[in-house]
């Protein structure tokens, strides 16, 4: 069969990467792909927003299954244009419709779902700029350090933390009033801090059933020790020591089970991944936020551990018989490094040069914001986030020091990488 994964990052040359080991694939396009999907399958340059040039590559090459990996396009209701298509309606899509992906579209939205539902999470309030005042007023009743969350998406940076109440009131204000996030900020949620230990749960739904795959735990400041400015990611390991059956168990039964139950409850259909972004207080699991696919660099973990047929995984959801399905899991730890652009999460250069790749031994190399020299075929920077190097060891220590060996091979100006990855657990 013929597959279109949609998107360009880390985590979907990771998905191509599995998806290729499938017998039951044909062929693989991707859009639009990165240096290294190219690959493993067919890249074709088209946005992931652009629908209707999707229709038609669906059409043109006959695709059999659409595998959507970005929040982005899902948030704007592609699953959506597809039913409504007549010649796309008959492609499954695996990837929640636009009403199912506001669990990460909008943060006010998950957060009064969770109320809803009884699924444990920090407790919070929503201002806009018409409520600015009473919003400041609400900040002054808290105790530091003060969380702010534009509501809708910020490519994964939308998140202020603030030790100072002076400081939290001048990020409010500027979120609200300055369109410090665009859009994404019309609605901004402050939102109690809670002291503990994240982590990042993942489902596998046919909106019947689910099956819990791999957690992880990913990194997202950019400075070591976690400081700094929020990023994407800079790096992930799975398993999570602490996540253990009693854990896991909590989460399962009191976050997972309610969060597929309340959306059958209120008659959202959802296809695809859910990733719940988790925080362990003293042994009890609590939402910090949904998203409606998987996580990157998380992904780049996560996948590498999952030893079931993707492609008939996908299937199964897409066909609504994921109960079925069990899913098999490789014991042994895996450890991602994320090397990026000089200058990221803000303002950075693209079009450096990549080498080293040849010499890497040990470890996969999932490309990220990467693109290939129509000319002289270098590979090219072309992000933020470049290249996860990903390792399967014995433990963890070893396959963070293999991925860290490795990506020292790596070289493009400007390269930087969290040295760190894994301190507060090994």
């Amino acid at each position: 069969m013929n597959i279109l994964l949609i998107g360009s990052g880390g985590r979907e040359h990771a998905l191509a990467w599995k998806l290729l080991q499938s017998p039951l694939l044909s062929h693989l396009y991707i859009a639009p792909g990165n240096a290294g999907t190219a690959g493993t399958g067919t890249n074709l340059n088209i946005p992931v927003n652009d629908f209707h040039a999707i229709k038609t590559a669906v059409l043109t090459y006959d695709i059999n299954l659409v595998v959507v990996g970005p929040e982005d396009p899902l948030v704007h209701g592609i699953h959506d244009f597809f039913l409504s298509d007549p010649d796309l309606s008959p492609v499954p899509v695996i990837g929640p419709v636009r009403k199912a992906a506001q669990l990460e579209g909008s943060k006010d939205f998950a957060k009064q779902f969770m109320l809803r539902h009884g699924i444990p999470t920090a407790k919070y309030k929503t201002f806009t700029k018409n409520t600015l005042e009473e919003g400041i007023a609400f900040l002054k009743t808290q105790k530091p350090p003060y969380v702010l969350k534009a509501d809708g998406l910020a490519a994964g940076k939308g998140v202020i933390l603030c030790q100072a109440l002076d400081e939290a009131i001048n990020e409010l204000n500027a979120m609200l009033t300055t369109s410090r996030f665009g859009d994404a900020a019309k609605k901004v949620v402050v939102e109690e801090f809670l002291h503990g230990t994240e982590l990042s749960v993942f489902v596998l739904t046919d909106g019947i059933t689910y099956k819990i795959l791999p957690e992880a735990k990913d990194y997202k400041k950019i400075g070591p020790s976690d400081t700094g400015l929020n990023t994407g990611g800079m790096g992930s390991f799975s398993p999570v020591p602490f996540a253990d059956n009693l854990f896991m168990k909590k989460v399962e039964s009191r976050i997972i089970q309610p969060t597929i139950q309340g959306l059958q409850s209120e008659q959202i259909d959802y296809l695809g991944f859910i990733f719940f972004g988790l925080i362990n207080v003293g042994g009890e699991p609590f939402v910090i936020e949904y998203n409606c696919r998987l996580g990157d660099p998380e992904t780049e973990s996560v996948i590498p551990r999952v030893q079931n047929d993707l492609v008939a995984l996908l299937l199964a959801t897409a066909r609504r018989q994921l109960k079925n399905e069990t899913i098999y899991t490789d014991p042994r730890p895996v450890a991602t490094v994320m090397l990026v652009s000089k200058g990221y999460p803000g303002k950075y250069e693209k079009g450096k040069i990549i080498s080293g790749e040849s010499q890497v031994t040990g470890s996969f190399l999932f490309h990220a914001g990467t693109t290939t020299h129509p000319e002289t075929g270098h590979t090219l920077t072309n992000g933020g986030r470049v290249m996860a190097i990903t390792t399967i060891a014995n433990s963890l220590k070893e396959a963070l020091e293999i991925s860290y060996k490795n990506a020292g091979k790596i070289t493009f100006e400007g390269k930087y990488l969290r040295k760190d990855i894994g301190f507060d657990v090994c």
